[in-house]
Protein backbone atom coordinates (compact mmCIF):
# COMPACT_ATOMS: atom_id res chain seq x y z
CA UNK A 1 0.00 0.00 0.00
CA UNK A 2 0.82 3.55 -0.97
CA UNK A 3 2.13 5.69 2.16
CA UNK A 4 -1.01 8.91 2.01
CA UNK A 5 0.19 12.22 1.84
CA UNK A 6 0.04 14.33 4.50
CA UNK A 7 -2.67 17.28 3.28
CA UNK A 8 -2.04 20.31 5.36
CA UNK A 9 -4.83 22.67 5.25
CA UNK A 10 -4.58 26.50 6.61
CA UNK A 11 -7.16 28.92 7.51
CA UNK A 12 -5.34 31.52 4.72
CA UNK A 13 -4.91 35.01 4.67
CA UNK A 14 -4.53 38.25 2.29
CA UNK A 15 -1.48 38.46 4.03
CA UNK A 16 1.72 36.84 2.04
CA UNK A 17 3.01 36.72 5.14
CA UNK A 18 1.00 34.00 6.11
CA UNK A 19 1.39 31.82 3.36
CA UNK A 20 5.47 32.12 3.57
CA UNK A 21 4.74 30.42 7.02
CA UNK A 22 2.80 28.05 6.15
CA UNK A 23 5.70 27.52 2.85
CA UNK A 24 8.45 27.39 5.46
CA UNK A 25 6.53 24.84 7.75
CA UNK A 26 6.01 22.42 5.15
CA UNK A 27 9.33 22.41 4.63
CA UNK A 28 10.09 21.47 7.97
CA UNK A 29 7.37 18.31 7.78
CA UNK A 30 9.31 17.16 4.56
CA UNK A 31 12.72 17.37 6.07
CA UNK A 32 11.20 15.79 9.25
CA UNK A 33 9.78 13.11 6.97
CA UNK A 34 11.80 12.55 3.71
CA UNK A 35 9.87 10.96 1.19
CA UNK A 36 6.21 11.63 2.49
CA UNK A 37 4.06 13.44 0.16
CA UNK A 38 2.69 17.10 1.66
CA UNK A 39 0.55 19.02 -0.10
CA UNK A 40 -1.22 22.46 1.55
CA UNK A 41 -5.18 23.60 0.58
CA UNK A 42 -6.61 26.68 2.23
CA UNK A 43 -9.84 27.10 3.45
CA UNK A 44 -9.99 30.78 2.09
CA UNK A 45 -8.16 33.86 0.94
CA UNK A 46 -5.51 31.37 -0.83
CA UNK A 47 -4.32 29.45 -3.44
CA UNK A 48 -4.91 26.25 -4.05
CA UNK A 49 -8.12 25.40 -2.48
CA UNK A 50 -9.26 22.21 -0.77
CA UNK A 51 -11.35 21.52 -3.97
CA UNK A 52 -8.08 21.37 -6.52
CA UNK A 53 -5.75 19.43 -4.04
CA UNK A 54 -7.94 16.96 -2.85
CA UNK A 55 -8.58 15.25 -6.42
CA UNK A 56 -5.53 14.93 -7.18
CA UNK A 57 -4.39 12.93 -4.18
CA UNK A 58 -4.69 8.98 -4.67
CA UNK A 59 -4.70 8.93 -0.69
CA UNK A 60 -4.46 11.31 2.13
CA UNK A 61 -4.72 12.38 5.67
CA UNK A 62 -5.89 15.71 6.08
CA UNK A 63 -4.45 17.90 9.19
CA UNK A 64 -5.81 20.96 10.43
CA UNK A 65 -3.23 23.61 10.81
CA UNK A 66 -5.12 25.05 13.91
CA UNK A 67 -4.85 24.90 17.10
CA UNK A 68 -8.61 24.56 18.50
CA UNK A 69 -11.12 22.59 17.92
CA UNK A 70 -13.50 25.95 17.14
CA UNK A 71 -15.94 27.02 14.42
CA UNK A 72 -13.36 25.87 11.34
CA UNK A 73 -12.47 22.16 12.66
CA UNK A 74 -15.69 21.65 13.64
CA UNK A 75 -17.75 23.01 10.44
CA UNK A 76 -15.77 24.73 7.96
CA UNK A 77 -13.27 22.06 7.22
CA UNK A 78 -15.72 19.04 7.14
CA UNK A 79 -17.95 21.28 4.89
CA UNK A 80 -15.02 22.06 2.45
CA UNK A 81 -14.54 18.30 2.13
CA UNK A 82 -18.17 17.17 1.37
CA UNK A 83 -18.49 19.14 -1.18
CA UNK A 84 -15.26 18.71 -2.53
CA UNK A 85 -16.48 15.18 -2.86
CA UNK A 86 -13.97 13.44 -0.59
CA UNK A 87 -14.42 11.18 2.10
CA UNK A 88 -10.57 11.35 3.54
CA UNK A 89 -9.60 11.19 7.36
CA UNK A 90 -9.27 14.32 9.30
CA UNK A 91 -6.50 14.47 11.81
CA UNK A 92 -7.50 15.96 15.34
CA UNK A 93 -6.14 20.01 15.60
CA UNK A 94 -2.95 20.85 17.21
CA UNK A 95 -3.65 21.64 20.53
CA UNK A 96 -3.23 20.88 23.34
CA UNK A 97 0.07 19.48 23.54
CA UNK A 98 3.04 19.23 25.39
CA UNK A 99 5.31 20.39 22.27
CA UNK A 100 3.00 23.73 22.11
CA UNK A 101 4.76 24.62 24.93
CA UNK A 102 8.09 23.89 24.23
CA UNK A 103 6.88 25.81 20.91
CA UNK A 104 5.94 28.90 23.16
CA UNK A 105 9.26 28.54 24.99
CA UNK A 106 11.17 28.61 21.93
CA UNK A 107 9.75 31.48 20.62
CA UNK A 108 10.62 33.53 24.03
CA UNK A 109 13.74 32.23 23.87
CA UNK A 110 14.58 33.67 21.01
CA UNK A 111 12.69 36.99 22.03
CA UNK A 112 15.60 37.17 24.69
CA UNK A 113 13.89 36.21 27.83
CA UNK A 114 15.63 33.20 29.77
CA UNK A 115 13.32 30.87 29.71
CA UNK A 116 15.96 28.49 30.82
CA UNK A 117 16.38 30.06 33.82
CA UNK A 118 13.69 28.78 37.02
CA UNK A 119 14.54 32.11 38.57
CA UNK A 120 13.76 34.38 35.85
CA UNK A 121 10.48 32.39 35.18
CA UNK A 122 9.28 32.35 38.80
CA UNK A 123 9.52 36.40 38.27
CA UNK A 124 8.08 36.45 34.98
CA UNK A 125 4.51 36.69 34.31
CA UNK A 126 3.37 35.84 30.66
CA UNK A 127 0.42 36.94 28.51
CA UNK A 128 -0.48 33.71 26.67
CA UNK A 129 -2.26 35.75 23.64
CA UNK A 130 -4.63 34.09 21.15
CA UNK A 131 -7.20 34.67 18.40
CA UNK A 132 -10.25 34.36 20.70
CA UNK A 133 -13.56 32.13 19.62
CA UNK A 134 -17.02 32.52 19.88
CA UNK A 135 -17.09 28.59 20.74
CA UNK A 136 -16.53 28.67 24.94
CA UNK A 137 -15.20 25.60 24.59
CA UNK A 138 -12.23 26.45 22.34
CA UNK A 139 -11.82 29.51 24.57
CA UNK A 140 -11.77 27.19 27.68
CA UNK A 141 -9.16 24.62 25.81
CA UNK A 142 -6.86 28.07 25.50
CA UNK A 143 -7.29 28.72 29.23
CA UNK A 144 -6.22 24.77 29.99
CA UNK A 145 -2.95 25.96 27.91
CA UNK A 146 -2.33 28.78 29.80
CA UNK A 147 -2.91 26.74 33.17
CA UNK A 148 -0.71 24.11 31.91
CA UNK A 149 2.34 26.26 30.95
CA UNK A 150 1.83 28.02 34.42
CA UNK A 151 2.29 24.40 36.09
CA UNK A 152 5.03 22.98 34.41
CA UNK A 153 7.79 26.07 33.67
CA UNK A 154 6.39 27.84 36.97
CA UNK A 155 6.21 31.33 35.51
CA UNK A 156 4.97 33.69 38.22
CA UNK A 157 1.61 33.57 36.34
CA UNK A 158 0.04 33.00 32.98
CA UNK A 159 -2.90 35.43 31.47
CA UNK A 160 -4.50 34.48 28.61
CA UNK A 161 -5.79 37.69 26.36
CA UNK A 162 -7.35 37.27 22.86
CA UNK A 163 -6.90 39.51 19.76
CA UNK A 164 -10.64 39.07 18.72
CA UNK A 165 -14.12 38.22 20.32
CA UNK A 166 -14.44 39.17 23.83
CA UNK A 167 -11.98 40.14 26.31
CA UNK A 168 -9.39 40.11 27.89
CA UNK A 169 -7.31 42.19 25.57
CA UNK A 170 -3.52 42.30 26.18
CA UNK A 171 -3.64 45.47 28.10
CA UNK A 172 -5.71 44.38 30.81
CA UNK A 173 -3.94 41.14 30.71
CA UNK A 174 -0.37 42.75 31.03
CA UNK A 175 -2.37 44.87 34.16
CA UNK A 176 -3.47 41.51 35.95
CA UNK A 177 0.10 40.23 35.74
CA UNK A 178 1.77 43.53 37.30
CA UNK A 179 -1.38 43.15 39.50
CA UNK A 180 -0.36 40.06 40.68
CA UNK A 181 3.24 40.84 41.52
CA UNK A 182 5.07 39.73 38.46
CA UNK A 183 8.27 41.78 37.88
CA UNK A 184 8.86 41.56 34.21
CA UNK A 185 6.39 40.57 31.62
CA UNK A 186 6.15 38.60 28.31
CA UNK A 187 3.46 37.99 25.46
CA UNK A 188 3.59 34.80 23.64
CA UNK A 189 1.38 34.95 20.74
CA UNK A 190 -0.81 31.60 20.51
CA UNK A 191 -1.03 31.91 16.76
CA UNK A 192 0.77 29.97 14.05
CA UNK A 193 1.42 32.41 11.35
CA UNK A 194 1.55 36.41 11.13
CA UNK A 195 -1.27 38.56 9.90
CA UNK A 196 -3.78 41.03 10.88
CA UNK A 197 -4.59 39.43 14.74
CA UNK A 198 -1.20 38.93 15.62
CA UNK A 199 -0.25 42.62 14.27
CA UNK A 200 -3.12 43.44 16.46
CA UNK A 201 -1.16 41.52 19.76
CA UNK A 202 2.20 43.43 18.93
CA UNK A 203 0.48 46.39 18.95
CA UNK A 204 -1.29 45.85 22.18
CA UNK A 205 1.94 44.47 23.88
CA UNK A 206 4.13 47.64 23.72
CA UNK A 207 4.04 47.74 27.41
CA UNK A 208 5.08 44.48 27.94
CA UNK A 209 8.98 43.65 28.48
CA UNK A 210 9.29 40.73 25.97
CA UNK A 211 7.61 39.99 23.06
CA UNK A 212 7.90 36.66 21.18
CA UNK A 213 7.29 35.63 17.43
CA UNK A 214 4.25 33.45 16.10
CA UNK A 215 4.72 29.79 16.71
CA UNK A 216 5.30 29.84 12.73
CA UNK A 217 7.44 26.76 11.48
CA UNK A 218 8.99 25.89 14.82
CA UNK A 219 10.15 22.55 15.27
CA UNK A 220 8.01 21.47 17.65
CA UNK A 221 4.93 22.60 15.23
CA UNK A 222 6.25 20.22 12.11
CA UNK A 223 6.99 17.19 14.66
CA UNK A 224 2.66 17.73 16.09
CA UNK A 225 1.65 18.06 12.01
CA UNK A 226 3.36 14.38 11.53
CA UNK A 227 2.31 12.90 15.01
CA UNK A 228 -1.47 13.81 14.02
CA UNK A 229 -1.12 12.92 10.79
CA UNK A 230 -0.19 9.49 12.05
CA UNK A 231 -2.85 9.06 14.59
CA UNK A 232 -5.46 9.50 11.91
CA UNK A 233 -3.67 7.40 9.68
CA UNK A 234 -3.30 4.71 12.43
CA UNK A 235 -7.27 5.25 13.06
CA UNK A 236 -8.43 4.82 9.73
CA UNK A 237 -9.27 1.32 8.94
CA UNK A 238 -8.25 2.05 5.07
CA UNK A 239 -4.78 3.52 5.74
CA UNK A 240 -3.82 1.59 8.76
CA UNK A 241 -1.90 -1.42 7.01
Amino acid sequence: MTTPALLLIAHGSRDPRHAAAVAALVREVRARRPGLEVATAYLDHCAPRIPQVVGRLAEAVAVPLLLNRAFHAKHDIPAALRAAGSRLPVADVLGPSPLLLTALDRRLAEAGLAVGSPAVRARTGVVLAAAGSSDPAADAATRAVAAEWRRTRGWAAVEVAYASAAGPRVPDALAALRAAGAERTAVAPYLLAPGLLPDRIAEAAAGADVLAGVLGPAPEVAALLLERYDAARTAAPSLAA
